[in-house]
């Protein structure tokens, strides 16, 4: 299996974002304790709000799919998410 990073760009729906998040983090925890999360968290720079989630999957639209009931995206708090190939040479997940 493939590694992915998947990019998200929120929308400017911070309080209900704020409102959902503890079902997104439980959604996340779990893609975790099954093996296809590796890691995830906000993205702290740049012109909008938005996350990177590094995913197993056997090709991007997989990766995609693997999302498509995390809650945030879901609520349609995501406006843009994309997946692209990572090959951690180094780490961990090397």
């Amino acid at each position: 299996m493939a590694v992915y990073a998947v990019t998200y760009d929120y929308d400017e729906r911070d309080a209900v974002r704020d409102a959902v998040r503890p079902d997104h983090r439980a959604f996340l925890r779990l893609l975790n304790e099954r093996g296809v999360l590796l890691a995830s968290g906000p993205l702290t720079d740049g012109e909008s709000p938005g996350a990177m989630l590094i995913v197993r999957a056997d090709d991007a639209e997989a990766a995609l799919a693997q999302l498509e009931t995390d809650p945030f995206w879901r609520a349609g708090l995501v406006a843009e998410r994309h997946a692209r190939g990572w090959d951690p040479v180094i780490g961990p997940w090397a």
